[in-house]
């Protein structure tokens, strides 16, 4: 079975060439890996799709592998602040989320040390 970033490819690839049933089950494969993906898996998948072509994968999919990544980090300022340029690359619908992602890491970035 193939690695996450096999799998986001293929889901890039599948979208390409426009075959609902590869789409399906690219789709399906992504989901699956990216649900039991370390948050390191997740983001290193992400730099090596999206440094290829970063129009690979699609806004959905993005956003979707950000997310378990911020739940796995809450408390990292800089995938916060990653999550939120992502978002706001891709039109006023994630926005608001955007700059609550932004506000969240300027709070943990100047949290004391203890």
């Amino acid at each position: 079975m193939p690695d996450l970033t096999s799998a986001a490819r293929s889901l890039g690839q599948a979208i390409d060439d426009a075959d609902s049933r590869q789409v399906n089950e690219a789709a399906r494969e992504f989901t699956e890996k990216l649900t039991f993906a370390t948050a390191d898996e997740i983001l290193a998948m992400l730099r090596d799709v999206l440094t290829e072509d970063w129009t690979a994968l699609p806004p959905w999919a993005r956003n979707l592998a950000y997310r378990p990544a911020c739940l796995q980090r809450p408390d990292d300022p800089q995938l916060l602040r990653e999550a939120a340029a992502d978002l706001l690359s891709f039109g006023p619908d994630w926005d608001t989320f955007a700059h609550d992602l932004n506000r969240r890491a300027a709070e943990l970035g100047v949290r004391p040390l203890t």
